[in-house]
């Protein structure tokens, strides 16, 4: 692919398209580069569909492949799909990911697994499988969907985080590695953004641990429920993420990171270069509700003694 060619003229792979960042962004593309080639992947097909038509209208030629990214035999399918269909792909938006909220201790082993095979295996596999035709045709770009979250871990979100720092880590090796065959790589790094992550997130929890009233983090799991309604008010639109990440792919030189999120600058320097950890510690702990955890477990130890 030439340095110059005109996103318009691009064909550009997103995945977790069916909704929230991944959709805002198709459709992003479609209405501002008329002509553009996008392959759409998500597990929901109906929602993909209706993503498809809006891209369609607007101008765009679109390819919906179901996927479901904790497939490594469906994510190598998927780019098989691509290059069938469009001869190649140019531009790579690695967005699919999810949040397996939770205590660490009480987050079954299965359910560990798949947060790396969505949130890190399968982008990786994707990558795998369309490095050597970015490289045979000249250059391309991977543009991977992180989290600030990537970079600050915080309670109820370590597997989370765990597989966003994961993911940035492989995001740092690829940058350099494919930096010769005029390969780019980026990271995004949104903050609060209003879809319908912490709706996912509280069913998630739901789903994954029994009767949290009876587990020691009782308070904090209440303290959950509000935790949308704090964030909301610095919240990003997903379109608005969506228009980081276009930069990202039209920038003549993208940057290895690109920050999503209302002060996500300061609250990083603040967070990893000034603060001390115990500090950044308490701040995390008394937001997630794990300082009213301590509290009661130290009322329950005197009261046994």
């Amino acid at each position: 692919m030439s340095a110059n060619t005109p996103l318009s003229e691009q064909v550009v792979l997103i995945t977790g398209a069916s909704a929230g960042i991944g959709a805002a962004l198709a459709q992003v593309l479609a209405k501002k580069f008329p002509g553009i080639r996008l392959v759409l992947a998500a597990r929901n097909r109906a929602k993909l569909d209706t993503a498809a038509t809006y891209c369609s209208k607007a101008g765009a030629e679109v390819l919906v492949v179901p996927t479901d990214m904790s497939s490594i035999e469906q994510v190598e399918a998927l780019a098989r799909s691509a290059i069938l269909r469009f001869g190649r792909v140019d531009a790579l938006v690695n967005n699919a990911g999810y949040g397996q909220m939770g205590p660490i201790e009480l987050i079954p082993s299965e359910l560990a697994r798949r947060q790396f095979e969505v949130n890190l295996l399968g982008p990786l596999a994707l990558t795998r499988a369309l490095i050597p035709g970015m490289r045979d045709r000249g250059g391309g770009r991977i543009v991977n969907i992180s989290s600030l979250g990537g970079k600050l871990a915080f309670p109820f979100g370590g597997m989370y985080s765990s597989s966003k720092f994961a993911l940035e880590g492989l995001s740092d090796a690829l940058r350099m590695e494919l930096e010769p065959f005029n390969i780019k790589v980026s990271v995004i790094e949104p903050g609060p953004v209003t879809t319908d992550f912490f709706d996912v997130v509280a069913q998630g929890v739901e789903e994954t641990i029994r009767d949290p009233e009876q587990t020691p983090y009782r308070a904090a799991f209440k303290n959950l429920e509000g935790l949308q309604q704090q964030t909301s008010s610095r919240a990003w639109t997903s379109e608005r993420v969506a228009e980081v990440i276009v930069r990202s792919l039209t920038d003549p030189r993208p940057r290895p990171r690109y920050i999503a999120a209302t002060g996500g600058d300061f609250l990083l320097f603040i967070m990893t270069k000034v603060l001390p950890t115990w500090a950044v510690d308490r701040f995390w702990q008394r937001f997630y509700g794990i300082d009213l955890v301590a509290r009661e477990w130290q009322e329950q130890m005197k009261n046994k003694n």
